[in-house]
């Protein structure tokens, strides 16, 4: 074969600097593409084989050598795949198909400037290596009998230089000259992690070969050979092993029915390294309407609002493509941890794309539906289990419950809601008796009024995660007669006459020393407090808005900006509800109308107040001092009279 030398038929001059810009902008994504493409060299030999139109001696195995030179500033990808002819680089190298990633071109240099728009390439991978290499050499010999070896050499990726291979083995090796900013990034760690990241699971055994690890070695055991030889003794050396860093089959790839509950949870450890094991999974395994192949696990977790990143990996034959796309898998099921290979998957489009492609549509309400029959199977076959797992899996139900009405329509039956006595209700079963539900934030601090609720006959429930207020007001937009109240929002009891309620309305705004305060007048029973705070719903959902607009004056004045008014725009709204049962509210009108010992009848109205404000949660801590004070002389008098 003789030398020679030419240009890449491109049709524009500037296209590999709109690739590395556009295309690749990860620096090291050409450890998956050069690795994928070795990978692709061996599937094909492997189906040649399977025909009958090649053949490989017997026993050899199929392999990929990732191979780092730190003195060389070199790194190689090889295999012993199909390997390729002249003619064929020629056409797989030299005359690329430009015409997709033209349009790409075009599209992106007039419309967007997010680099994030492209998750695919456009059969360009090995031009990937450009990105970090200031040459590139290919060597490469094809499985067909009688076949010349050929070397390919590009400085640029444009012009290059074929010439004969001094190559003797079967399939190909692309050995990368790193740049001198490539140089300063990538080293054996880095290496190891990259491909750890993208090919663990590529089906073919890797291998990574670090030469100045091994020429180290090497050396070290000459040494020691010497010392022993010296010495007299035996020399025992300690030869390199080479293992594959990746398992070339992952758990996916078995049938659901031949994989033990060890097994998913060994896989789960190894790829998300969570010190708990998953609460259950669904193990997905199709090939109609479209392939599809993965396993996603319900995890158990501490904090259920930590970083989403990186909990859904999305593959294609094996190989990773991205963390999380929420074209593909709605943002509800990053809650989740799983693996997906989608094979089917049109990786060589923009993700505007994706949101319209009719595959990626179906396959979104595919896994929707699959999450949902599995937590709906457990919900009748197991409801112990299924109500052992709420506390971990609640969050991730009302969230897409809320995030997808495909979700909602196939889960809202088996939304559970803990009452304050550990008991599981569904929504059916909360609202078989009274169409308003009572919750509480707080079953210990709200005790008083947890209890004046369950002897109205309600089933109290806890609703102490921070979705929960966006959660119950999207319930009650869904059902229109439902209506949520917490515990303190309404207190059942008979209403006061007029002039009772005056007169103590009068007696604890005087006593209080507070002329706007709100108080009412009901019976409800001796044995209750003699006083509470009622909040109505509606005050304490603004009050909850309150917070997040106290979050955005904190920014807004960190920017130099008007605060706004707060106190305008959500005053507190709070009732003093007074209990005329109770023996010491009696007690209290009585020595008031006496008209004697005022002070002492204020520090009571005051005691009594701040009582009613710790049982509402509430009090400060200014208040509760002068609450423990007074509570403590009225023990010791206690004491005196027994």
């Amino acid at each position: 074969m003789e030398s020679r030398s030419g240009k890449v038929s491109v049709t524009t001059e500037n296209i590999f600097p709109v690739i590395r810009q556009w295309l690749y902008s990860d620096q090291d994504i050409f450890v998956r593409e050069l690795v994928s493409n070795c990978a692709d060299a061996v599937a094909k030999l492997k189906r040649l084989v399977e025909l009958g139109k090649a053949n490989i001696a017997d026993g050899e195995d199929y392999k990929i050598n990732v191979i780092y030179d730190d003195d060389a500033k070199t790194i190689v990808f090889e295999d012993n795949g199909i390997g390729m002819t002249a003619e064929e680089i020629d056409k797989y190298i030299n005359q690329i198909a430009f015409s997709g990633a033209l349009d790409f071109v075009t599209k992106y240099q007039e419309q967007s400037t997010d680099k994030s728009g492209i998750i695919g390439h456009f059969g360009l991978g090995f031009y990937s290596a450009f990105m970090v290499a200031d040459k590139v050499k290919i060597d490469t010999l094809s499985f067909e009998e009688g076949a010349e070896a050929v070397s390919w050499t590009s400085e640029d990726g444009m012009e290059f230089t074929i010439e004969p291979s001094s190559r003797t083995t079967r399939g190909t090796s692309i050995t990368l000259y790193l740049s001198e900013e490539a140089q300063k990034i990538f080293d054996t760690a880095t290496l190891r992690m990259t491909l750890r990241k993208y090919c663990s699971f590529v089906p073919v055994d890797i291998f990574f070969i670090d030469v100045k690890a091994d020429r180290l070695h090497e050396e070290a055991e000459e040494k020691r050979k010497k010392e022993a030889e010296e010495k007299g003794e035996e020399f025992k050396p300690s030869d390199i092993l080479y293992s594959p860093i990746n398992n070339k089959a992952p758990l996916w790839l078995k049938k659901p029915s031949e994989c033990t509950d060890d097994e998913y949870k060994s896989f789960y450890h190894s790829v998300f390294n969570d010190g708990y094991d998953p609460l259950f999974w669904i193990h997905l395994n199709m090939d109609y309407p479209f392939t599809l192949q993965g396993i996603l696990y319900f995890p158990k977790t501490d904090n259920v609002y930590q970083s989403l990143e990186g909990r859904i990996k999305i593959y294609n034959h094996q190989v990773f493509v991205a963390d999380n796309i929420e074209e593909i898998i709605p943002d509800f099921l990053f809650l989740l941890q799983g693996c997906l290979d989608c094979s089917d998957l049109p990786l060589n489009v923009s993700r505007s794309a994706l949101q319209q492609d009719e595959y990626v549509k179906k396959l979104s309400r595919h896994i929707i539906k699959k999450v949902s029959d599995k937590l709906n199977e457990l919900y009748k076959n197991d409801r112990e289990a299924y109500e052992a797992y709420w506390s971990d899996i609640s969050v991730f139900v009302k969230y897409g419950m809320m995030k997808e009405e495909k979700f909602y329509d196939k889960v809202n039956k088996i939304c559970l809601f803990k009452t304050v006595d550990g008991k599981h209700l569904t929504m059916d079963e909360l609202t078989a008796k009274k169409k308003q539900v009572r919750y509480t934030n707080d079953k210990v601090a709200q005790a008083a009024y947890v209890e004046m609720a369950k002897n109205e006959g309600f089933d109290v429930i806890v609703l102490d995660e921070m979705i929960d207020d966006n959660f119950i007001s999207f319930l009650e937009y869904k059902y229109q007669d439902l209506r949520f109240k917490r515990v303190d929002a309404d207190l059942t009891g008979e209403d006061s006459d007029d002039e009772t309620r005056n007169k103590l309305r009068d007696f604890f705004r005087a006593a209080l020393g507070d002329d706007k305060l709100e108080v009412s007048a009901k019976a409800l029973g001796a044995l209750s407090m003699p006083a509470l705070i009622m909040e109505s719903e509606l005050n304490r959902r603004m009050q909850d808005m309150r917070k997040q607009y106290e979050k955005m004056n904190a920014m807004n004045k960190a920017a130099g900006k008007e605060p706004m008014n707060l106190d305008e725009l959500f005053p507190v709204k709070t009732e003093l509800v007074v209990n005329t049962d109770s023996p010491l509210i009696g007690k209290l009108r009585a020595l008031e109308s006496m008209g004697t010992k005022k002070e002492e009848t204020d520090r009571l109205a005051r005691h009594i107040f701040d009582q009613a404000e710790l049982a509402h949660g509430t009090l400060d801590s200014e208040g509760l001092s002068r609450f423990l004070k007074y509570n403590n002389e009225l023990l010791a008098k206690s004491a005196d009279n027994i």
